[in-house]
């Protein structure tokens, strides 16, 4: 199995496909795998790297937990082990730390930037910019997902409906090691600055799920607005996993965007 050391850890990965470089970071409830409907429409045009955070999938790090800090370290390591230069970003949540920060430190090397049902890596950024209004509403579906056992990364009329696509979510999910609780609390502390997001000239194109509880539609909205060069999709009854509950329109959405930006 492919795999790097870098960092003090051994970081897994797979290349599927041939041509420029398209980069695929999965959020905190997936892995590699999670791209399972994305690669066999991606790798018809892109070389697709599919990897696992540190702490994820294959890998696992002994004892340590993930620490968010390192994703863009590994990152970096892992396409300069791979020769690739310049490379097309697509985010799924916790990823968008990954991708983020690494277009933000090298601009230059980033072709396009999808984030998908995401804010990590610029929530006090747009928490900051955002008005009364937003944030209340904001607040107010936080509310609501705190009291859900188990939290939603599926809509609740796609687990419903597909309860056998929401049984192999889950399981791919349980293919991680074990994550601390306050895994999700560590990222703000990561966060860019406001002049440092408004610096990014990367073609950016945020995806938000209509009914995604976690990042709202018009909290995405600001951060759309705080980019110079991004614009935003909301996708009917899709939760905050439009790439998995909604592939077709997702891969349509990403290519469509990619081909315009090359």
């Amino acid at each position: 199995m492919p795999s790097v050391e870098v960092n003090g850890g051994r970081i897994y990965y797979e290349v599927h496909g041939r041509g420029p470089w398209l980069v695929l970071a999965h959020g905190a409830g997936g892995n590699h795998l999670s791209w399972w409907q994305q690669v066999p429409a991606f790798s018809r045009r892109y070389r697709c790297l599919v990897f696992d955070h540190r702490g994820f999938g294959l890998s696992r790090l002994n004892d340590e937990a993930p620490d968010p800090s390192r994703f863009v370290d590994d990152l970096e390591a892992l396409l300069a082990h791979l020769g690739a230069e310049e490379v097309r970003l697509v985010a799924q949540s916790m990823g968008g730390l990954t991708c983020l920060g690494y277009a933000l430190r090298h601009p230059r090397r980033v072709r396009a930037l999808v984030m998908a049902n995401t804010l990590v890596g610029m929530r006090r950024v747009v928490w900051a910019a955002a008005d009364e209004e937003v944030r209340r509403l904001a607040q107010g579906l936080w509310e609501q997902r705190r009291m859900q056992v188990p939290r939603r990364a599926l809509s609740l009329r796609f687990a419903r409906r597909r309860r056998h696509l929401a049984f192999l979510y889950r399981q791919i999910a349980a293919l991680n090691g074990p994550r601390p609780d306050d895994l999700p609390r560590r990222y703000p502390v990561l966060d860019p600055t406001g002049e440092a997001i408004r610096t990014l000239t990367v073609p950016v194109l945020f995806i938000a799920g209509e009914e995604d509880d976690l990042f709202p539609p018009p909290l995405v909205a600001v951060a759309a607005r705080l980019l110079p060069n991004a614009r935003l999709l909301v996708v009917p009854g899709a939760g905050h996993s439009v790439y998995f509950e909604q592939p077709e329109v997702f891969n349509r959405a990403v290519l469509d965007f990619l081909a315009e930006v090359e």
